[in-house]
């Protein structure tokens, strides 16, 4: 039994490693330069920390082969967002207060989407 529950996070991770690939190839591609993979503190990661302009933008990337279980959007969730909304604070406090903003990347198959201002720390 913990041989298959470690295959299948083994899987999970490898996954979700390919999909931040794939998300920050494609912010590459519209000008994002990509600072940071996978920053993390005690309660919260971001995916990615990407540099538009002089804009610090915190990224989620979402990735759904099937949505039986919902799209990608549905599933960050405003528990996930305060997550994130805490590692950014993090961030900005190690290295600086700057402009910035919170995106999306959903990927639903081959399917991408990138949603600028998905939220805000205010919300």
């Amino acid at each position: 039994m913990f041989g298959t529950q470690a295959k299948d996070q083994d899987t999970t991770v490898a996954r979700g490693r390919e999909g931040e690939a794939r998300a920050a190839r494609y912010l590459e591609c519209r000008g994002q330069r990509v600072l940071e993979r996978n920053f993390r503190v005690r309660g919260g990661e971001i995916d990615l920390i990407c540099k538009d302009g002089k804009t610090l933008v915190f990224v989620e990337v979402r990735w759904r082969k099937r949505s039986d279980f919902g799209d990608a959007a549905a599933s960050i969730t405003p528990t996930k967002q305060r997550r994130i909304i805490l590692a950014a604070r993090h961030y900005l406090a190690r290295h600086g207060d700057c402009e910035c903003r919170f995106d999306c990347i959903l990927i639903d198959g081959d399917q991408i989407q990138w949603l600028r201002h998905a939220f805000s720390a205010d919300d």
